[in-house]
């Protein structure tokens, strides 16, 4: 789980913690460079992976990242995806799995022009003629958190950061819209409890299959995952003053199997209205799934976006949510009476919900 502060142009700073599967974004999320348009606006890093989380005495969530440095996939880390990764890892960097150019510097696909030839991943030689990857799907990068350019001394607070938000981010081709806040906590946390996304190469098995991956915490969690939803349900009672709680999914395509969303430092205009919905201002729209933004909700000015490919990153399909539901209930069923009354009761009341869109509209 990342933590976050982001710093609006009169100075107002909103801690955000994300939790998102490997290789869906979080690292780049953490360490996110504003758009041109965002003057003033700035993102301090307190953490890419992991968050510690506690009531404080004044009713709110704080987050403290345990771990003194970054670890992050290298594949796809570059200047325009990712400038402050692209920074720090000029130094002081340990990195794995990936190709060695002859001048003693690493390389991986996605960093730049790749090298007439190099050792790949496996120590072997490699050209751009070569039938695989240079670089290992999955290979790393690690540094101290000192070398990041948006590190914030934060990160040595021992008391924490207040948490406004918590987003639950996927990887997603369908289905699940750009952004969404849930009702409530015990609605947020059956957003965590019931998270999927599109396996990668940072997880065993084939690629591109949709797994359920509770909290992103599925490799992680050392006990029963039905204790831990458990665990966030009794949370809410020592929280007066709890973070809102959200689904992101930066990686919606559309017919043509392109991504409708630009991402990278574009995702700022997602917690804009993320942070204004913290501050009961953003607009939004109630839907069976929770509150969505609508178009005019979101700042798009300067993006290259057709009002067909926003309808899209914002629609809710009963008929397609519906089936979805259908594959999360074998799922709940695995943790038999360890499971929380409480996740079956959103399980049932999102049915309705959506059963009860689709007879008003129709099928989609």
């Amino acid at each position: 789980m990342l933590i976050v502060g982001v710093e609006d142009p009169a100075g107002k700073i909103t801690y955000l913690c994300g939790a998102f599967p490997s290789a869906c974004g979080k690292t780049n999320l953490a360490m996110l460079v504003p758009p041109e348009r965002f003057k003033g606006w700035r993102v301090c890093t307190v953490g890419d992976d992991i968050a510690w989380l506690r009531p404080g005495a004044d009713g709110r969530l704080y987050a403290v990242n345990p771990e003194a440095g970054f670890f992050g996939v290298a594949p796809g880390t570059s200047m325009k995806s990712n400038p402050n990764a692209a920074t720090a890892v000029r130094k002081d960097t340990l990195f794995t799995n990936v190709a060695l150019k002859k001048d003693g510097t690493v390389w991986w696909e996605g960093l730049e022009d790749p090298p007439s030839e190099c050792l790949d991943w496996k120590g072997e030689p490699w050209t751009q003629a070569s039938p695989h990857p240079a670089a290992h799907p999955n290979s790393r990068f690690t540094f101290d958190i000192h070398q990041c350019p948006s590190y914030s001394p934060e990160w040595d607070n021992p008391r924490g950061v207040p948490i406004g938000a918590i987003l639950f981010g996927s990887r997603r081709a369908s289905v699940i819209p750009l952004v969404y806040e849930s009702f409530n906590w015990q609605h947020g946390t059956f957003l965590g409890a019931t998270l999927s996304s599109e396996t990668t190469a940072a997880a065993t098995g084939q690629v591109g299959v949709v797994r359920r991956d509770p909290f992103a915490m599925l490799p992680f969690c050392g006990y029963n995952m039905a204790d831990y939803f458990g665990h966030w349900l009794g949370a809410r009672r020592r929280l007066t003053r709890p973070p809102r709680i959200f689904r992101v999914n930066w990686f919606r395509r559309g017919e043509d199997g392109r991504f409708l969303w630009p991402g990278f430092g574009e995702n700022l205009r997602v917690l804009q209205w993320i942070i204004q919905r913290c501050d009961e201002r953003g607009e939004a729209r109630e839907t069976p799934i929770g509150f969505l933004p609508p178009a005019s909700g979101l700042d798009l000015d300067g993006l290259n976006l057709s009002r067909a490919a926003v309808d899209e990153l914002l629609s809710v399909d009963p008929a397609q949510w519906l089936g979805a539901l259908e594959s999360q209930q074998p799922f709940l069923e695995k943790f038999g009476d360890r499971m929380p009354a409480e996740i079956w009761d959103e399980h049932r009341a999102l049915a309705r919900r959506l059963s009860i869109q689709g007879a008003v509209h129709g099928p989609a």
